[in-house]
Parts: structure tokens; sequence; C-alpha cells
């Protein structure tokens, strides 16, 4: 996600959110993303999914680069 910074932002917010203590998980967010964890896959899908709320009518969207 590094072409995306913004997108990337958002997926370190919900994934703190979600996860906030090694209760939860016992990766940080950098970790996680290296390793693509269940945790960051489901950061990264959120992120998409509030970016997709968040669009404007009409707006065209980038299709995610596997």
């Amino acid at each position: 996600m590094q072409h995306d910074p913004r997108l990337r932002a958002a997926a370190r917010a919900i994934y703190d959110a979600c996860y906030p203590s090694d209760e939860w998980t016992p990766l940080s967010f950098i970790e996680a993303e290296k390793y693509a964890t269940v945790q960051y896959r489901q950061a990264v899908d959120g992120a998409r999914a509030a970016r997709a709320c968040f669009a404007s009518m009409g707006e065209q969207l980038t299709l995610p680069v596997a």
C-alpha cells in the first residue's frame, strides 16, 4: 500500500483502534503489514470500505493493485 499513503494511514488508524494492545495482537502495524496478517488485511478492507463511503457521487475510485 505504499502507492496510496492516505489509504495506508486509514488502515493503520483502523488497525490501532481495533487492536490497541498486545492482548489483541502481538504485532505492531508495521509487522502485521510485513507479514500480511489477517488483522492487517481486515484493517485494509475496512479502510477501502470507508473510502468508498466517503467518496463523492460520481468520483472514480481506483482499483486495488495486488
